[in-house]
């Protein structure tokens, strides 16, 4: 009896060390390596130089799971200084692997440097580009997703295929061209056509009676898009990591630097179906077609093209709301969608950016609040780090438009950790704008035309119950988003214009996020491959 009572308790003890080791084991590891090189390709039928990755164009995939571990290395094989962003990444404590300049120094050529980060708590669809000067308009861009991992199951019905179509405008200038126009003083011309996961004849092959989740992401630099597929409908599930009404739509605009996720059953006739992508608010309006091949079919798809919408469909307000229901370890934050009571919570600081076209030293640039940004030598990041001074001035932009011309410059929110915070994005110009927040998703709370105000009634017409959480969004011509942010991760964020060609010129803010506690917990030392530049290299 003894000797029974002694195995157990051994036994006990076995079963107790395993299931500590298991509990404290990492997560999966993702390895990565990327040769950035030059190539050419003939996205529209004719030859150009595009930006490869492992000789890929668009790059190669990453599929992850949720809290994965991915490690990237880069080599740079380019005649420039070149960086990757992991747009809709959250970076959780990490925003020194964000990949853009305010948080790293470039990767010089003919060299390389290794990302390490964690897809922490999110599942999506999602993207990774170039943030370095225009290299995005020659590609080096590709697809990223977070499937949930297998033990949890997803708020919508079961599919049978995942399908990721990258949907963007294209250049046949190349990305040096372009940069040199900007740089002249002229503005950049409508983009010369669209591609769907970088052709202009892209396929898909399905099967009558299947559901296929399509991924649809707008990697393009400056035209918002308007999606659908010739006679099937589409049910919205998921926009940027968060969960949606299911509700079915025939056509979806999908605005620069936005993703969606939506299940298509092919129920229709055993022949060909047109995948049709459009550009929304251009003269004259761009076009590409793909081709829903039914296995088995020998029928061409029929003419007339299905027709997108003329009118403005305010989809992301009106539809596009979270579900509800708990999904904690599903969403891209840690509380469930849907009942994190963001309109409960007291907004502590209000900051309006006014976006706007200007003239610095007769050349074109973009202002954001009077200031148009100029990166530093030295990244932010570094700079705040070790405390170098000189880079830049902690809140020396206005929290809202002021009188005077525009001028040259870096602009830095200083910002509280886990402050809630409202931003308005007031478009003072003619064409639609997107913007897009690094290392948060936010909530949509309202649009509107005109000029944003303090008025009490035009808040009581907020969203303050169901808003779709998000890290992209649009700006109406002459017009206003406004967006609450809770601030519960650590470190320098960018805030910035998804029309690249407004970015290069300045369209964008950094957002420190701060306290002075200093913990492992709420953010990581500087990583031991971090490179140097600028004043950092004296330091």
């Amino acid at each position: 009896m003894k000797e029974a009572t002694l195995l157990q308790f051994l036994l006990g003890i076995i079963v107790c060390s395993t299931l500590f080791f298991c509990t404290n084991a990492e997560d999966p590891y993702l390895f990565y390596t990327w040769e950035v090189t030059y190539g050419t390709r003939a996205p529209l039928g004719v030859p150009q130089q595009v930006i490869l990755i492992n000789n890929q164009f668009p790059g190669p995939p990453i599929e992850a799971v949720t809290n994965n571990n991915i490690v990237v290395n880069v080599i740079n094989h380019l005649d420039e200084p070149f960086l990757i962003t992991w747009h809709g990444i959250m970076q959780r404590r990490t925003s020194w692997q964000d990949g853009v300049l305010g948080t790293n120094c470039p990767i010089p050529p003919h060299s390389n440097w290794t990302y390490k980060f964690q897809v922490k708590d999110q599942i999506g669809t999602f993207m990774y580009y170039p943030s370095t000067l225009m290299h995005r308009a020659s590609g080096g861009f590709g697809a990223f997703n977070i499937n949930q991992r297998s033990v949890i199951s997803i708020p919508y019905p079961a599919f049978d295929e995942d399908v990721t179509l990258l949907v963007g405008d294209w250049y046949i200038k190349g990305h040096k061209a372009l940069q040199k126009q900007l740089d002249s003083g002229l503005d950049l011309p409508l983009p010369d056509g669209l591609l769907i996961n970088g052709v202009s004849n892209f396929t898909f092959t399905g099967q009558k009676g299947k559901t296929y989740k399509f991924r649809v992401t707008n990697v393009g630099i400056s035209t918002s898009i308007n999606f659908r597929i010739q006679g099937h409908p589409m049910t919205l599930v998921e926009v940027e990591g968060c969960h949606t009404l299911q509700e079915v739509y025939e056509s979806i605009d999908i605005h620069a630097g936005q993703s969606i996720a939506v299940l298509v059953t092919l129920h229709g006739s055993v022949k060909d179906y047109f995948i049709v992508a459009s550009t929304r608010f251009t003269k004259p309006i761009l076009t590409t077609t793909g081709i829903l091949l039914y296995q088995g079919s020998q029928t061409p798809p029929s003419l007339p093209l299905p027709v997108a919408p003329t009118y403005h469909v305010h989809w992301s307000m009106k539809h596009a709301r979270t579900i509800r229901t708990n999904l904690t370890a599903n969403a891209a934050r840690p509380n469930p969608q849907g009942s994190f009571h963001y309109g409960a919570i007291k907004v502590v600081r209000t900051i309006l950016l006014a976006n706007e076209k200007v003239e610095i030293n007769d050349k074109l640039r973009s202002a954001v609040n009077g200031i148009s940004y100029v990166d530093p030598a030295t990244p932010l990041k570094l700079a705040d780090w070790f405390n170098i001074p000189g880079v830049f001035v902690l809140n020396g932009t206005k929290d809202a438009p002021p009188s005077g011309p525009p001028t040259l410059g870096v602009s830095v929110f200083g910002l509280t950790l886990h402050d809630f915070v409202e931003i308005v994005f007031q478009n003072t110009e003619k064409t639609i704008q997107s913007w897009h927040l690094d290392g948060y998703n936010f909530f949509v709370a309202g649009y509107g035309g005109g000029n944003w105000t303090t008025d009490v009634r035009r808040r009581k017409r907020y969203n303050l119950v169901d808003a779709v959480s998000r890290n992209t969004v649009q700006v109406y011509p002459k017009s206003w988003t406004s967006i609450l942010v809770s601030l519960d991760n650590k470190g320098m964020w960018n805030l910035r214009s998804q029309t690249w060609s407004k970015r290069y010129l300045g369209q964008e803010v950094y957002l420190r996020v701060w306290n002075d506690e200093k913990s492992l917990y709420t953010e990581t030392d500087i990583p031991p491959n971090a490179l140097f530049c600028g004043k950092a290299v004296q330091s």
